[in-house]
């Protein structure tokens, strides 16, 4: 029954993430979880209570990647289904490691008790985020995107620091007359942070214009289709003129010098009457290998950026996992790595960070164009999800990007969910997904730096450590 109870508990607490909103669950979920490992009779039982939580989570919330392996990757569903297990279960072996270390070295104290589980649980989810190249995806702050006043600290401690005060929050409602007044006083701090400009606006808006051309994966890389791709994001751009116009990631699936060179022409005219440019996702090369890129056409020099965070066996093949590909069908599985820092673009006279995919989901990564970028911009084509809850679970995280960096987030995606976000990282307009359309906006550059942009993730690691070490000072409870 305890394992039955925390698998259901990590079943809803899918519920506070994107498309569900439910932000105010968070503190719940992680109080029940708190409770079972308190309650738990031995490190045994606590690391048990953990694997199942996770298994719940992440069987729930992630459970697109089966689509992508299966659906679109061509992948036998016989193989793909315990794929998509075991990459759940690797992701659950967090909070499992969590509940195992609290349970090892649980406090005999409540106070240090609910302070030792917190920094266990954001530590878990920032590991989560580097280990194998890092899948931060369901980190727990991510649920305290904008409209929830915790939001206020997402400039100031990043997600991770989110993470740390939910279960520092559901902890502490184990006794509600602490808990429920220390709730209050963060949500009330957190809407105070909300009203600290951090960053501030410089020069005057640009027109934008974010295409989504709603290519159906499984037509996007067939030679039959090229011309039609072509020609729809001609007639898209043409028909929606603006300073600076973002197509998709390899929304032109070739490789630059294969493209027509009359194509390139007409869409450098395009952007010239604008007297600005157009961002778009192709393929280019050199004696190092191939790169997913987005190239800027336009008023400015061609510009290059190359993605730097590439996903394991959708873009590189780790070693000794060339049997698995064999049994997938996914094009374009061995791309080279961008450089670590590469210079923001430069179009419509702005500076635009440009990131491609899920490497918006590295918040350090991110930061590193700043300050010079005034602008973020994400590429994305998510088409290989299909219809799941990855679309709005991706925008949420574009979101708390913003926030953390005090800079507007332009998302152009091939099926959704393009959208257009303010420096606070709340959403400004975005088009129904799995629709052909343009997103049409006015956005301004901002200058400054918040803290997390100049410190990164160093103070909510530093907070952790703190309560952790407060945690473990004093008597320890015994168990078996």
């Amino acid at each position: 029954m305890r394992y039955l109870i925390a698998t259901t508990i990590g079943v809803v607490g899918v519920g506070c993430f994107a498309p569900f909103g439910l932000f105010w669950l968070a503190p719940l979920v992680w109080l029940g979880l708190f409770v079972l490992l308190r309650e738990a009779d031995s490190p045994r039982q606590g690391l048990l209570t953990g694997l199942a939580f996770g298994m719940g989570f992440f069987l729930t919330g992630v459970s697109w990647v089966f689509v992508s392996l299966s659906v679109f990757g061509g992948m036998p569903w016989w193989l793909a289904g315990p794929a998509a297990f075991l990459f759940c279960t690797v992701m659950a072996l967090f909070p499992m490691v969590a509940g195992y270390v609290f349970k090892r070295w649980q406090p005999a104290a409540f106070w240090r008790q609910a302070l030792l589980f917190a920094a266990l649980i954001a530590a878990a989810d920032w590991l989560k985020g580097w280990i194998f190249t890092g899948f931060p995806w369901l980190t727990v702050g991510y649920s305290q995107a904008a409209p929830s006043p915790l939001a206020g600290f997402a400039p100031l401690l990043g997600v991770h620091g989110l993470s740390l005060l939910v279960a520092l929050s559901g902890a502490l409602l184990v006794r509600w007359r602490v808990g429920a007044p220390f709730a209050a006083l963060l949500a009330m701090i957190g809407f105070g942070l909300q009203q600290v400009a951090w960053t501030t606006p410089v020069g005057e808006p640009i027109s934008v214009a974010l295409v989504q051309g709603n290519v159906p994966q499984e037509m996007k890389f067939r030679p039959e289709a090229f011309f039609r791709t072509l020609d729809l994001y001609r007639e898209l751009i043409t028909q929606n003129p603006a300073q600076l116009t973002v197509l998709p990631e390899t929304a032109i699936p070739v490789f630059i010098d294969q493209i027509p060179g009359e194509y390139l022409d007409e869409l450098k005219a395009l952007a010239k009457r604008q007297n600005g440019d157009i961002i778009f996702g192709t393929l280019t090369g050199d004696d190092r290998g191939y790169y997913n890129s987005a190239v800027s056409v336009g008023t400015s020099p061609l510009q290059v950026y190359s993605k730097n965070h590439l996903v394991p066996f959708g873009e590189f093949i780790p070693a000794g996992f060339a049997w698995f590909m064999a049994y997938a069908n996914i094009p374009m599985s061995s791309f080279t790595r961008g450089p670590e820092v590469q210079t923001p673009l430069a179009v419509a006279g702005q500076h635009v960070a440009a990131n491609i995919c899920y490497e918006d989901v590295f918040g350090e990564e991110i930061i590193r164009a700043l300050p010079q970028a005034g602008i973020l911009a994400n590429l994305s084509n998510t088409a290989w999800f299909g219809h799941s809850l990855a679309q709005p679970q991706h925008l949420q995280i574009s979101r708390m990007r913003a926030a953390e960096t005090g800079r507007p987030m332009l998302r152009a995606t091939n099926t959704g969910m393009t959208a257009i976000i303010d420096a606070q990282g709340r959403l400004t307009a975005t088009l129904p997904a799995f629709t052909t359309g343009v997103l049409h906006g006015n956005v301004r550059a901002y200058e400054g730096m918040t803290p997390f942009a100049r410190f990164g993730n160093g103070l909510a690691l530093g907070l952790m450590a703190a309560l952790a070490l407060l945690g473990l000072t004093g008597k320890r409870r015994r168990t078996a």
